[in-house]
């Protein structure tokens, strides 16, 4: 069971100047489990639920980045089945041997035992050229410095080159450069990103994060480096929700879908079970939403349906 089951009780949100409550979308990472945010994004369009600002990390990136740019709910589905599909089918051998026999073939931070040019034809597909200055929402993509570990947030430029970063997964994805950095999957430094949503102003933030499931046995060195990292980043992810949860004014509501599986990045075949997933998770959190929005004592609009820009 996860320690994310509830939120942590209602408390009021301050003066809020007879405005509405900022709502921020915080997407963290999970590889291909973070295809559950599309049943998040199907009841906030449901529900006519309004979003401010928008944060991926890693694979939720992908989705936070969609979102913000205005793609429909159905639309955003029909590229998650594809997206998943073409992502990691095919390696870089180069690479393999590179990793197997560094002292002669060499080697370097940026080797990727997956074949980059599958995966930024990937990125191209799903947005192109375009900006963050094309987003209908504000965007924000959390990366992780791969020489000095710090949390780095990109806000400007291509889209296809934030999001190829914040994938970046270290050995699986080569590094991504942008400007002067050389830059890796943001999970590694910051798995869920709530700070990002409370430093752009969010009064209530919908928090999607993902627990690495640890059903079966350790029989090997490899299972068990896996269940190492488990463990580390679960206790991360749970410590980021208690601390943001407690120590800020902003009202952190846990979106964390309970899973009853443990899924690797190409078992696409649970892409429906992870939507699903996501959207109870999401239904369940909507009730108190409600409650903080009336609350407020200030009219919610309901969200019009995003569309792309012309």
């Amino acid at each position: 069971m996860s320690l994310f089951a509830s939120t942590t009780g209602e408390r009021s949100l301050g003066d809020l100047a007879g405005r509405r409550p900022r709502i921020g979308l915080v997407i963290g990472s999970g590889g291909i489990k973070c295809t559950a945010a599309v049943g998040l994004l199907r009841v906030l369009a449901r529900e006519g639920i309004p979003v401010d600002v928008c944060v991926g990390c890693s694979g939720g990136a992908i989705y936070a980045a969609l979102f913000a740019l205005g793609d429909k709910v159905d639309d955003v589905e029909a590229k998650t089945i594809t997206l998943w599909k073409d992502l990691f089918n095919k390696l870089h051998y180069r690479s393999l041997i590179r990793a197997v026999a560094p002292a002669l073939f060499g080697y370097h931070e940026r080797i990727g035992m997956v074949d980059d040019r599958r995966v930024w034809h990937v990125m191209q597909t799903l947005f192109g050229e375009r900006t963050f200055a094309d987003t209908l929402l504000p965007l924000h993509v959390a990366t992780t410095d791969f020489r000095t570990g710090e949390k780095v947030v990109l806000e400007e430029g291509r889209i296809a080159d934030a999001v190829r970063a914040s994938i970046a997964i270290p050995m699986l994805l080569r590094a991504w450069t942008v400007g002067d950095r050389v830059l890796v999957d943001g999970g590694a430094s910051n798995p869920l990103p709530i700070d990002i949503a409370i430093r752009d102003g969010a009064d209530i933030i919908l928090a999607m994060g993902f627990e690495s499931q640890m059903n079966d046995d350790v029989t090997s060195f490899t299972s068990a480096l896996g269940r190492t990292s488990s463990i580390v980043v679960n206790h991360l992810l749970r410590a980021t929700f208690a601390f943001y949860s407690t120590a800020h004014h902003a009202e952190v509501l846990p979106v964390m879908p309970l899973l009853d599986r443990d899924i690797g990045l190409t078992e696409t075949q649970h892409i429906p079970y992870l939507i699903e997933a996501g959207e109870r998770a999401a239904e369940e959190q909507v009730p108190y939403l409600r409650r903080l929005l009336a609350a407020s004592n200030v009219p919610t609009p309901v969200a019009p349906p995003l569309s792309p820009p012309a």
